[in-house]
């Protein structure tokens, strides 16, 4: 399950035609810390350089809410930083994970 995103976030890159380099903001669904550490340590990204206004972890569990509310946050938090791309990414029960790129402009 704290795998699931890592090839959920890389097949939604390559369907993009995107490197994780070309992403301004992250938004992660992470019931666990082990889930955002894993992505950093998988996609050579900082730990800190995401989540910067709260994940589930402060939110509460539930995927759907959670989900909603950091993809709606991850729009604004790419505004606010002059447009690019936003990734949301997470898991679910069951060892699936899913992905989503915004183009924000």
């Amino acid at each position: 399950m704290p795998a699931a995103p890592v090839p959920a976030t890389r097949m939604a890159l390559k369907n993009a035609g995107l490197t994780i380099k070309d992403i301004r903001v992250i938004k992660t669904h992470n019931p666990f810390i082990v889930n955002d550490l894993f992505l950093s340590k998988e996609m050579g990204v900082d730990a800190f350089g995401f989540n910067n206004y709260g994940s589930s972890l402060i939110f509460g569990h539930p995927q759907g809410p959670t989900a909603t509310r950091l993809i709606i946050e991850g729009i604004e938090e790419t505004v606010l930083a002059g447009g690019g791309y936003c990734l949301w990414t997470g898991c679910a029960a069951g060892d699936c994970g899913a992905a989503l790129i915004l183009k924000i402009s």
